[in-house]
């Protein structure tokens, strides 16, 4: 490990790793989740003791920024809007940098880290995602990127420098993102989806479709209903092998098919987990003092890998940890796809909603709205100039 990247502690004392009376609210995760979580008891309380604890340098930065940030012309370092040392300096909180969490005593109420130990008083599990495995086989397998983080895109945009040809495996949210700012940026792009249109579980088939055939006039050409299966070093370029037999040819592989909540800890811990880290309405784990939000918790069954939810969630858990027992109350939340060459806003009807879908394709745009059998308003989907609507169809949403 180069100096750069050695760990620091900021502020570098001994006692911040001696418990206090009660001890610290302990952020796991300086991501969005955790930095807003911080800033969020900011507002609420000026005292209360906070520790953030990062396995990273915990530069302060918009996840969601990396999916556009090529054909706007910044590299990572312009991503980063504050270092670890002002955040803990604004904010009034000990932020622990390189430091990785190995274990949770949740009887002690202490962590275990790769620098020792750390008591809390109420712990906050901010853990995000990490990418699911792409599954290629072949020599090059250990060359395909993922783009989680500050870091990742760094690797990433290294990587594509002096190149031309992106392969991108996913045509899901991040992938279509990914595959508009590269060939803004003028990369030939090749999507690998398994679904016969993008974003096939939030978008109807003609929302689907209008979005991929945008994405078309920008040169992305899409490989629907396949999948890769190895990827191999063939002179100077990568060779994608897909399940059908054909190839494709491509100087860097981008793997988006989708993130996994990050559980691992937690469950060793006892905590229970499912698709995510199991937490109620007011985000308490099944443990007593111990909570969780972002990419990483399933709230009442449901886990929302999304900004909004993860804003809603911040703003209650202060007040809960500032003496306000606030349960989250999500209002209509649109999630919108950073695709300028077709914008799309899509709000999915609840699970378990019983309707189907109202479909009006225009020149500029879809428009489609899910309807129950009473034909009031569950979601919706819209894409192209369509998306200008999303304001007034929340107001029209079923209660």
């Amino acid at each position: 490990m180069d100096d750069a990247h050695s760990p620091t502690l900021v502020p570098q004392r001994e006692e911040d790793f001696l418990p206090q009376p009660d001890g610290p609210v302990v952020i796991v995760g300086s991501g969005l989740a955790g930095y807003t979580l911080l800033k969020e008891i900011r507002k609420r309380d000026a005292a209360v003791p906070v520790t953030l604890v990062t396995a990273d340098d915990g530069a302060f930065y918009s996840k969601p920024n990396l999916s556009n940030a090529l054909a706007a012309g910044k590299a990572a370092a312009a991503l980063a809007s504050a270092r670890a040392e002002k955040m803990a300096g604004d904010y009034g909180a000990t932020v622990l940098t390189h430091t990785r969490v190995t274990a949770i005593d949740t009887q002690a109420r202490r962590l275990a880290t790769d620098r020792g130990e750390i008591a809390y008083g109420r712990l906050v599990l901010a853990l995000g995602a990490d990418p699911f495995p792409h599954g290629l086989e072949g020599d090059a397998a250990t060359a395909v990127l993922t783009v989680n983080d500050l870091a990742g895109y760094a690797v990433f945009r290294d990587a594509i420098t002096d190149k031309r040809r992106v392969v991108v495996l996913g045509g899901g949210l991040i992938g279509c993102e990914f595959a508009n700012d590269l060939a803004q940026a003028g990369y030939a792009v090749d999507v690998v989806h398994l679904g016969d249109w993008p974003l096939e579980r939030l978008l109807p088939a003609e929302a689907g479709q209008r979005l991929a055939d945008s994405l078309a006039t920008l040169g992305v050409r899409w490989h629907f209903g396949r999948t890769g299966r190895a990827v191999v070093y063939s002179a100077q370029e990568l060779e994608i092998a897909l399940d059908n037999g054909e190839t494709l040819a491509a100087d860097v592989v981008l793997s988006a098919i989708g993130l996994r909540p990050r559980t691992v800890l937690a469950a060793a811990a006892g905590i229970a987990t499912g698709r995510g880290i199991k937490v109620d309405r007011l985000l308490q784990a099944s443990v007593p003092r111990v909570y969780a939000l972002g990419d990483c918790a399933e709230v009442d069954g449901v886990n929302l890998p999304y900004v909004q939810p993860l804003m809603v969630q911040a703003r209650a858990l202060a007040a809960t940890l500032t003496g306000t027992p606030t349960p989250v109350i999500y209002p209509a939340m649109p999630v919108m796809v950073k695709t300028p060459v077709h914008p799309v806003a899509v709000l999915p009807p609840k699970p378990g909603s019983i309707g189907g879908w109202q479909v009006a394709c225009g020149e500029r745009g879809v428009c489609a709205l899910h309807v129950d059998a009473d034909g009031r308003l569950q979601g919706f989907a819209l894409t192209g100039t369509e998306t200008a609507q999303r304001t007034r169809l929340v107001g029209e949403l079923a209660v």
